[in-house]
């Protein structure tokens, strides 16, 4: 049986075509979203990252603006045998609200304006190939205010899109027309949405969406979430307090490779910016094809950015990515990293989720990762594929933050079954180089913050030190730090 017959149920014949000529195969999880959503149900996607989330969500509205489009075409033909084009989308009124027949179909919400331009990117190649009478566009902080006038008085088929410029357009008095015809929305990322105030918007967005589009389903797409129950009540309206929707749970992908740089230089008590790794961070990006450099902070990525270039002798393509830049610096860059022409990118967390380019191969956090679930999203940036493992360095800027990677690490481990670990060995002056002995690391943390101790540690005065919010919540991934 071939894959065009085996799909013929689900797949038109361009979507099983455009497969084959790619040499793939559709996955379970992607065929068992699409009946789901075409039942007319509402459906949480978990899968690991590589797994084809983005196009298991876009397939079911890609799947019937075709077949509306095919139903547009027949009529037109039969009617004028000269091929004329089919008629336009018509007005109609209910009560006071005016809809567009056949507006705006899909809503996709993302976390980051990146990921909803790269997704857009990514989208207008198999709806090219296949020739699919389809209009995506996007709707971020960046888009001009014409464009903004425009999509509301002529809505895409697929508008991309933040929770901020939802807010915007649900308090536009014109939001029925936009919205009264909207048969999905698309939640990416949800993990990092609903954990913060952003997802309090989101829900309120959410509510008046499904007031305004009775008919409203959602899909909702994420690779780390601990309480899947929370997010399939989330994503449906709460009328209900029992109603859930559907769960798909994909099968695992290849475990993630996370090591600790184990570094030749003394690493330093206190500090955040690395100096000592920027050597051995400059071989890393010599030695991989790309490779992503995450850093917290804007002004480290600064520092870290220009430290970079005074040590590229090799004149290498380095360049930087943050939210403050000019936009039309980040889509240059964002465009030249999907091309391959860029060796390397420090960035902070504007390109940590979602984001697809295939040429990465190596993934480096500089500090502390402030959470595994973080962690996870920015080292599955690299072999952004389910079959092969994701490849990622912590280098920490400080050996307190060691403490921090190592829990992550192990965090990690629980999560994926297993990963390749590395152990981390400090460098004290004029001494060898003994392992790390995590429990007498924490107890002589505990009796610094205390204040107390019997003089100094390694030179270093006691005095009062506070570990992050996160490791002190998390201390049970640790074991050796109880």
């Amino acid at each position: 049986m071939t894959l065009l017959d085996w799909n013929a149920p689900l797949l038109p014949e361009p979507f099983a075509r455009w497969f084959v000529s790619r040499g793939w195969e559709p996955r379970a999880h992607q065929l068992d979203l699409l009946a789901r959503a075409q039942a007319g149900a509402s459906v949480l996607l978990i899968a690991p990252t590589g797994g084809g989330k983005t196009l298991a969500g876009f397939l079911p509205s890609l799947v019937e603006l075709s077949a509306v489009a095919r139903r547009e075409r027949r009529p037109s033909a039969s009617a004028s045998p000269s091929g004329e084009a089919a008629p336009q989308r018509q007005l109609y009124s209910i009560g006071r609200d005016v809809h567009r027949e056949g507006g705006l179909h899909t809503l996709y919400i993302s976390p980051l304006r990146a990921l909803a331009v790269d997704i857009a990117r990514n989208l207008e190649a198999p709806i090219a190939e296949m020739g699919l009478p389809i209009r995506i566009e996007t709707r971020t902080g960046d888009t001009p205010a014409s464009k903004c006038q425009r999509q509301r008085r002529d809505p895409p088929d697929m508008l991309l899109t933040t929770p901020e410029q939802l807010a915007l357009l649900l308090a536009s008095a014109d939001a029925p027309y936009l919205l009264g015809e909207l048969k999905r929305v698309i939640l990416d990322e949800l993990h990092a949405l609903v954990t913060s105030k952003r997802g309090d918007l989101l829900s309120l967005g959410l509510a008046r969406l499904f007031r305004l589009a009775p008919s409203l389903t959602s899909i909702g797409l994420s690779a780390t979430v601990a309480e899947p129950n929370d997010l399939r009540h989330f994503m449906v309206p709460q009328h209900d307090p029992k109603a859930r929707a559907d769960l798909i749970v994909a099968a695992g992908g290849a475990a993630p490779q996370v090591t600790i740089l184990d570094s030749e230089e003394r690493v330093p008590w206190a500090g955040h910016s690395a100096r000592y790794a920027l050597g051995e961070l400059y071989e890393l990006i010599r030695a991989h094809r790309t490779t992503l450099v995450f850093v917290n902070t804007r002004s480290q990525a600064e520092g870290i950015f220009q430290d970079l270039w005074h040590l590229n002798d090799d004149n290498l393509a380095i360049a930087l990515h943050h939210g403050s830049l000019d936009v039309a610096q980040r889509r240059k860059v964002e465009a030249a990293m999907a091309s391959g022409r860029l060796r390397a990118v420090v960035c902070t967390s504007s390109l940590d989720l979602g984001v697809d380019w295939g040429d990465v191969d190596l993934v480096v956090n500089v500090g502390a990762p402030k959470g595994a679930s973080r962690l996870l999203q920015r080292i599955g940036r690299a072999n952004h594929r389910m079959d092969e493992p994701s490849k990622g360095v912590l280098v920490p800027a400080n050996r307190f933050e060691v403490l921090e990677c190592r829990a992550a690490i192990d965090a990690i481990a629980q999560c994926a079954g297993h990963a390749v670990v590395s152990h981390w060995r400090p460098r004290c002056a004029g001494a060898a180089r003994p392992r790390l002995c995590l429990r007498r690391a924490f107890s002589r943390r505990r009796t610094l913050s205390r204040g107390q101790g019997s003089g100094a540690l390694c030179g270093l005065e006691p005095r009062r030190f506070r570990c992050s919010g996160r490791l002190r919540r998390d201390r049970r991934l640790c074991p050796q730090s109880v």
